[in-house]
């Protein structure tokens, strides 16, 4: 298993987000893109800040409250950003995924530019995937 990489099981074309984007667009590209969260990436797809749904929950229901104007990215994304290498391997990523918070973490690449995503689901459809290969070999 220290052979599953997480380039081999990362989405490469995961939905991104900019600074100046109001969340309410924000919001609609989660729910098409069904993902739980995304990173806020500069013109040079370097990642500067993560948004997830319950980001925009707190700040939806906050304005929906006092009737307030819409909000942009940059108002409610985190900057605290754990990122992955392509490099790394799946069952290291696993061991994080269970001390960490994260459901999704960004690929980045040496120098911080977005490569792609991954999820905890991917990361236990590579781990499933490998176990199903050493079942079939058994016997």
């Amino acid at each position: 298993m220290d052979l599953l990489k997480v380039a081999d099981y990362m989405n490469r074309h995961p939905v991104t987000f900019e600074l100046d984007m109001p969340v309410e667009l924000a919001v609609e590209r989660l729910i098409k893109g069904r993902q739980t969260g995304g990173p806020v990436i500069d013109n040079k797809r370097k990642i500067i800040g993560f948004i997830s749904e319950q980001d925009c929950l707190a700040r939806m229901l906050m304005s929906t409250y006092h009737d307030q104007q819409a909000s942009s990215v940059a108002d409610v994304m985190q900057t605290a950003v754990i990122t992955v290498k392509d490099y790394d391997g799946i069952i290291d990523l696993a061991q994080t995924m269970l001390k960490a918070k994260p459901k999704l973490y960004p690929v980045v690449d040496d120098d911080g530019y977005l490569l792609g995503i991954i999820s905890r689901t991917d990361v236990l459809a590579a781990i499933d995937k490998e176990l199903h290969s050493h079942y079939g070999k058994v016997g």
